[in-house]
């Protein structure tokens, strides 16, 4: 008799994933950039087949997709090792070579997208001197010839839409990540597209229906976000859909049936509905997955979704004519289903000054369970952990340590107050959420506070750095994944373009000085008592080397026992799969050694 093996941990480091995907506008293939083979290339299927066959072997991550569908290519977008200095290439729909479209090196080319006709290329960019308030650019793709629309002046721009007859077209200008003006841009004029107010609010995602409307999502006047519409002719703003206690967050219009599909956020999960604009109707859909990272819709209506949940990685959807969902792509863990993984139960507690804290609290299976609780403070800040796949959390969990994850103060989908929360407060408020949190689980019986360990990245690896240095006796180990470490440098070195809203999202060198220094984790290096594990990418545009050079060459010269690893060939995460399964492992490793 022949008896498998239940599958181990390391089960966990072969999950594959997808960035993003495009269809073609005829609905016949399916493009996806996946890490099949351990490192990101696009692939594709020629649908209804879905045997993928490769397109590149470029080997790097895809910063942005588009389908021209006049000249048939495709129009990709790659960094170099994590760098995010994204270059546009065109790529035959066969694949192979990849034809130079907008180049300049050391630059970004962001959020590219074809006019109507699909004979030129819009795109927002660093280059020509722009690196901080940005420029809109427009190509024409036969001619080679290359315009520079408009540029931004007392912040970065974003292009959003342009009319189907090209004569306007909607920018954000954006002062932070609460706060956002769009614009409409026609015969020379710059329209506000909602009216003035002293409360500082967001709008995006503009698409057009006509050449003298256009929807877009904004969350004026009110704490979420929600359906409204600008009419060009009358200049005239109106609020169309409200969900309510949810922020519509992507909004995508069907032109074959005239409806649009809105991704609402509720906590830790995504909702899709779709809006009727003949009746003004609106219903909630079924979806196959917590959180949805895209939605395509194909020029005869047919709908495509990039999803997943905590125990599902990245897959892709078709929604059949029944209305069913039919699932594409099956990444997995391997040897596992689902049922094996554990899904997080979403808990609330009560923080420091009686403000609801909503969190999520994954358990380790008794029968593996080595009673030991990791505490993760998410990245951001102003994101939230949600019911997404953490190939991380999965192999942590099946080696036997629980999870508990709060969407403190600051964090997304709670509503934009709650958002604003942690601006000008990066150090205070989040902290103390954290450690609510944490005499939360002792409370409760489900932590022992001999057996608490802490890890998180980017904003949550800045966290666990000022956790840990005045909150060390919480902690038996500490590691920090790309985390900031002292806020003045910090400040001084993120791209150009942040620097704008640096004064409100972190604070201001001169005005905040005192402050800055308090909330800086290399102020509180006495109190870093505890082994740490320091990961970080090369080259992070976002969080660079030197922070965590920093924050190690401090601890060693305390003689504290500081573990560093420095991935040559990434920037702000991990885009290679041999790098992945390292880290994964040596963060396992780390951890065991201090059960």
């Amino acid at each position: 008799m022949i008896t498998f093996k239940q599958p181990d941990v390391e089960q966990f480091l072969n999950v594959l994933s997808i960035q993003d995907f495009i269809v073609s506008p005829d609905g016949n293939q399916l493009v996806f950039s996946t890490n099949i083979g351990g490192h990101y290339n696009l692939w594709a299927m020629d649908l209804p087949n879905h045997y993928p066959y490769p397109l590149t072997t470029v080997n790097q991550a895809c910063g942005s997709l588009a389908y021209n569908s006049r000249a048939e290519f495709i129009l990709a977008g790659f960094d170099r090792d994590g760098d995010e200095n994204t270059q546009l290439y065109a790529l035959s729909k066969k694949g192979g070579a990849q034809i130079p479209l907008r180049i300049a090196e050391g630059e970004r080319h962001m959020q590219p997208f074809f006019s109507k006709d699909q004979t030129s290329l819009y795109y927002t960019s660093t280059k020509n001197g722009h690196e901080t308030n940005l420029a809109v650019y427009r190509y024409e793709i036969e001619s080679e010839k290359e315009e520079l629309m408009h540029k931004g002046t007392d912040a970065p721009i974003y292009l959003l839409a342009v009319s189907p007859q090209e004569t306007s077209f909607v920018f954000i200008k954006n002062f932070s990540n609460t706060s956002s003006l769009l614009y409409v841009r026609k015969d020379g004029e710059d329209i506000l597209a909602a009216p003035e107010s002293e409360v500082s609010y967001t709008q995006s995602d503009a698409v057009y229906i006509s050449e003298d409307e256009f929807y877009f999502l904004t969350n004026y006047e009110s704490d979420f976000s929600y359906l409204a519409k600008f009419h060009l002719p009358s200049k005239s703003f109106e609020k169309v859909l409200q969900l309510e206690g949810k922020d519509c967050s992507t909004l995508k219009y069907d032109s074959f049936t005239g409806k649009f599909y809105i991704i609402a956020e509720k906590g830790v999960k995504d909702e899709l509905y779709c809006f009727d604009l003949s009746d003004q109707s609106y219903e909630q859909l079924d979806v196959p997955a917590d959180r949805i990272s895209k939605l395509q819709i194909t020029k005869e209506g047919k709908l495509f979704l990039l999803g997943q949940s905590a125990i599902m990685p990245l897959n892709i959807f078709s929604r059949t004519p029944s209305h069913s969902w039919h699932q594409i792509t099956n990444h997995g863990v391997p040897g596992l289903s689902p049922e094996d993984l554990v899904n997080p139960e979403t808990v609330t507690y009560s923080s420091f000054d009686g403000m609801t804290i909503e969190a999520s609290l994954y358990r380790a299976h008794a029968d593996v369970s080595n009673h030991h609780m990791i505490i993760w403070p998410h990245g951001g800040p102003q994101s939230a952990e949600t019911n997404a796949f953490r190939a991380l959390f999965q192999y942590l969990l099946k080696s036997g340590y629980s999870i508990f994850a709060p969407n403190f103060r600051g964090s997304t989908r709670y509503g934009l107050s709650f958002s604003k929360l942690v601006e000008g407060d990066w150090g205070n408020g989040p902290r103390f959420d954290m450690t609510a949190g944490i005499d939360w689980l002792i409370g409760e019986g489900l932590a022992d506070n001999e057996k608490i360990f802490l890890m998180g990245g980017s904003y949550g690896g800045y966290m666990a750095l000022l956790l840990h240095g005045r909150h060390s006796d919480y902690f038996k180990a500490v590691v920090d994944i790309f985390g900031p470490s002292d806020l003045f440098s910090f400040i001084e070195s993120v791209p150009e373009f942040w620097k704008p809203a640096m004064d409100q999202w972190v604070g201001n060198p001169v005005r905040d000085r005192e402050k800055l220094i308090d909330f800086s984790p290399i102020t509180h290096i006495d109190g870093m008592t505890k082994p740490m594990l320091v990961i970080q990418g090369a080259n992070d545009p976002r969080v660079v080397k030197a922070e965590s050079d920093k924050i190690v060459e401090a601890l060693r010269q305390k003689g504290r026992k500081t573990d560093y690893i420095v991935l040559e060939d990434e920037g702000h995460g991990f885009s290679k799969k041999e790098n992945e399964i390292l880290v994964y492992k040596a963060i396992a490793d780390f951890l065991n050694q201090h059960l």
